[in-house]
C-alpha cells in the first residue's frame, strides 16, 4: 500500500487512516514497464479514502467506513473512454491527425481532436484545411521535431518532440516540476469554518459530497473525470462550457454522468456567472493556466467574492515555468517526459496501457476536494488544490515502485488464470443520449454510492443554474467550528 500511503500523504490526510483501505490485487491489469497499476490503485485508494473520511465527518460516524480498490474496477474505469458504447456505437478516440509523426530528426506527436487544434496544426504547417495525412506526413518529415514543437505552439496548436527520460530530465520545465509537491494544497483566507447541514435521515447510501454546489469548467478527461467523481458523491455538478467550443459527442457523454450541461459566455453572461458563484462551495477548472483570469477567475479573485469556496485546478504542465502557459494532453505529457520511449521500442515510441495521467489526476483531484472540504470542516478558510499531468508523471516515472504482493490477491489471479474481463466492471444506462455501455464507479467504501444519478445530458442542454436545494448555512464569520 506504499503508493496509497504516498498519495494520502501528499493530500494531508492523517497517516492512520490508511489501514482502512484494502486492495484485491490482479497483477494482469494496466501492465506496462512503469507501475501504472500502483499508480492507478493508488489515485482512486486515496479518492475513496477522502470520499469515505467526508461521509464519515458529516455523517457523525466514529469510524471512517473500509474502502476497498479493486485493481479490475480501476483498470476498466482508466479505459472508460474505450469501453463506452452509444447505442451500440464504439466511441473515436484520437482524430487522424491525432498521432506521431516521422520528423527528420526523430519523432513528433501532435493532437488534432477539436476542429481549432486542426485547423491551428494545419495552419502552422503551411497546409490547407482539407490537407490529408500523407500531406501532414511529407510536411513533417522535412523538419526536425523540436522546429515542429515550436512551430505549432506559435500558432495555438499542440505537437511535442519525442524526448528521451534524460532529455526530459535537462529541460527547464521538468526541474520546475520536480520542485511541486504532487499535490499543491494552499488555503486562501480566514473564511469560517464550514458548517454541513446534516444527512437525509435514512439515506440510501453515504453521499459525502451531498447538497453541495460544483462549477465544473474543464474540459478532457482529468478535470471531467473529477467532477463526474464529485457527481457520483452526491455533489450538484453543472458543468458550464462556452457555447463556440462543444464538447466531442462521445469524450462528453463518457464523462457527463451524473452532471448538468449548460453553455455560457463568462463575458457576455457574467450577471449570471456571478450568480452561480454566489452560492457554489467548489470551482474546478481545467484549462491552460491563466486563461480563465481575466473573467475573474483567478483564485483569490474567487475567495473573495465567495470565501469559504474551495479552487480545483489542472492543467497539463502546472502553472509555472517556461512551459506554464502552454496547451496539453496527457497523450503530448507522455511524449514529452520520456514515457513513450521508455513503454516503446527501437523502432517507434509507445504509450501507457490507458491514459493514465488523465485519469489518474483526475482521481487526485476530486481527492483533494473531498480533502479540503473536510479541512474546512474544522479549520475554516477558502481552499486552493493544483494538480499538473506532468507531475504525475514525474510522480509515476521517479516516486512509485512496482510492488505485485501488497493487498489481498484475487482468487483468479492467485491460481495464475486472468482477472475477469472488462465486462464485469460495466453496466448499460438509459438516457437522453441513448443507451450507453459504461464502466461502473470504481470508488468504492462502505455503504458509499454504487452509480450516478443521473445518465449524461446533451451537450449545453440545461440552463446555468442550479438544481438542488442549497444545504450550506449562512455562518456569521467569527464562528468556528472545531474537531
Amino acid at each position: 500500500m506504499t503508493a496509497i500511503k504516498d498519495a494520502w500523504g501528499a493530500l494531508g490526510g492523517r497517516p492512520d487512516l490508511v489501514s482502512r483501505v484494502s486492495a484485491v490485487v490482479r497483477p494482469d491489469v494496466l501492465d506496462a514497464r512503469l507501475p501504472v497499476r500502483e499508480l492507478a490503485r493508488a489515485c482512486v485508494g486515496a479518492c475513496a479514502l477522502a470520499a469515505a473520511e467526508l461521509g464519515a465527518r458529516r455523517a457523525g460516524l466514529a469510524e471512517v467506513p473500509a474502502v476497498t480498490v479493486d485493481d479490475g474496477a480501476v483498470a476498466a474505469a482508466f479505459h472508460s473512454e474505450r469501453l463506452l458504447r452509444v447505442d451500440g456505437r464504439a466511441p473515436v478516440s484520437f482524430a487522424p491527425l491525432s498521432r506521431f509523426w516521422r520528423a527528420a530528426d526523430g519523432w513528433v506527436r501532435t493532437h488534432a481532436n477539436y476542429p481549432h487544434h486542426r485547423h491551428r496544426l494545419l495552419g502552422a504547417l503551411g497546409l490547407p484545411a482539407d490537407a490529408s495525412a500523407e500531406a501532414v506526413a511529407g510536411r513533417l518529415a522535412e523538419r526536425s521535431a523540436l522546429e515542429t514543437e515550436e512551430a505549432v505552439y506559435r500558432a495555438g496548436g499542440l505537437a511535442v518532440a519525442l524526448r528521451t527520460p534524460a532529455q526530459w530530465q535537462a529541460h527547464p520545465q521538468a526541474a520546475e516540476v520536480a520542485a511541486r509537491p504532487l499535490v499543491e494544497r494552499a488555503r486562501l483566507d480566514a473564511a469560517p469554518a464550514r458548517v454541513f447541514a446534516p444527512p437525509a435521515p435514512a439515506a440510501p447510501a453515504l453521499l459525502p459530497a451531498a447538497g453541495l454546489r460544483v462549477l465544473d469548467l474543464t474540459r478532457v478527461l482529468a478535470g471531467p473525470v473529477a467532477t463526474r467523481t464529485l457527481a457520483l458523491l452526491g455533489a450538484d455538478v453543472l458543468r458550464v462550457d462556452a457555447p463556440w467550443l462543444p464538447e466531442l459527442p462521445d469524450q462528453h457523454a463518457d464523462t457527463g454522468f451524473g452532471k448538468r450541461s449548460a453553455t455560457l459566455d463568462l463575458a457576455a453572461g457574467r450577471d449570471t456567472f456571478e450568480k452561480l458563484l454566489s452560492t457554489a462551495d467548489v470551482v474546478v477548472t481545467g484549462y491552460r493556466p491563466g486563461t480563465l483570469d481575466r473573467f475573474g477567475l483567478a483564485p483569490h479573485a474567487l475567495a473573495e467574492r465567495r470565501p469559504g469556496l474551495v479552487v480545483a485546478q489542472v492543467s497539463a504542465w502546472g502553472g509555472y515555468g517556461p512551459w506554464g502557459g502552454r496547451r496539453g494532453f496527457d497523450s503530448l505529457v507522455q511524449v514529452a517526459t520520456g514515457i513513450a520511449v521508455t513503454e516503446g521500442t527501437a523502432e517507434r515510441p509507445g504509450a501507457l496501457p490507458a491514459q493514465a495521467l488523465d485519469h489518474g489526476t483526475g482521481y487526485l483531484l476530486a481527492a483533494a476536494v473531498l480533502r479540503a472540504l473536510t479541512e474546512q470542516s474544522y479549520a475554516g478558510g477558502s481552499r486552493l488544490v493544483r494538480l499538473a499531468l506532468a507531475r504525475t508523471a514525474r510522480w509515476l516515472t521517479h516516486g512509485i515502485r512496482p510492488a505485485p504482493n501488497e493487498g489481498t490477491p484475487a482468487p483468479a489471479s492467485a491460481e495464475g488464470t486472468p482477472a475477469p474481463a472488462p465486462g464485469a466492471w460495466l453496466t448499460e444506462t438509459d438516457g437522453p443520449l441513448g443507451r450507453l455501455r459504461h464502466v461502473r464507479p470504481p470508488v468504492s467504501f462502505t455503504d458509499g454510492p454504487t452509480d450516478w444519478p443521473r445518465p449524461p445530458a446533451p451537450w449545453g442542454s440545461d440552463p446555468a443554474e442550479w438544481l438542488s436545494p442549497h444545504t450550506r448555512p449562512a455562518v456569521p464569520r467569527e464562528r468556528l467550528v472545531t474537531g
